[in-house]
């Protein structure tokens, strides 16, 4: 299953993205034994509408055009349900189990993801009620990727 970031704005470079592209790079490098592939990470500008709505909808027009059909949507979101890492782990393998063959995980922008995104989504994740910037989601989420992988293949990284 290939796995890809799909993110509204850029990360400048910076000890942010260093440690996201750290952990993608051990994801990368751990996935593929347990059958995920790390497909890259997509960034799209912030859109210029006049209004939160306006920003939003055209934001989550980009993105389901780069998801595609028969892509699998996970959204971050603040008021998503918050997984604990196995069971983060466990959600990849039940994608994978279902035949999901790409999935995204969409960081969206400051106004969040569009409503009419959410029905179509396969999960709505949250890492926690707090807001975070989106660095730090970005690297929230990689290091959750790859401590997927150690925790399915049963790598002493995570310690329960």
């Amino acid at each position: 299953m290939r796995v890809c970031i799909h993110a509204v704005g850029r990360m400048k470079a910076g000890p942010e993205r260093d440690l996201a592209a750290r952990y993608l790079d051990r994801f990368a490098k751990t996935g593929p034994a347990l059958g995920l592939e790390w497909a890259g990470v997509a960034e799209i500008p912030e859109s210029r509408a006049q209004d939160a709505a306006g920003r939003k909808l055209e934001e989550g027009r980009k993105l389901l055009d780069a998801v595609g059909t028969g892509g699998t949507l996970v959204l971050l979101d603040e008021t998503g349900v918050a997984l604990g890492s196995e069971a983060f782990a466990a959600k990849l393998t039940q994608l994978q189990d279902i035949g999901s063959r790409h999935v995204w995980f969409a960081i969206g922008g400051a106004d969040g993801h569009d409503p009419d995104l959410r029905p179509g989504a396969a999960l709505v994740l949250s890492f926690g009620a707090m807001t975070w910037p989106h660095q730090m989601v970005r690297i929230m989420l990689a290091e959750q990727l790859y401590r997927a992988t150690t925790i399915l293949s049963g790598h002493p990284y995570h310690r329960a």
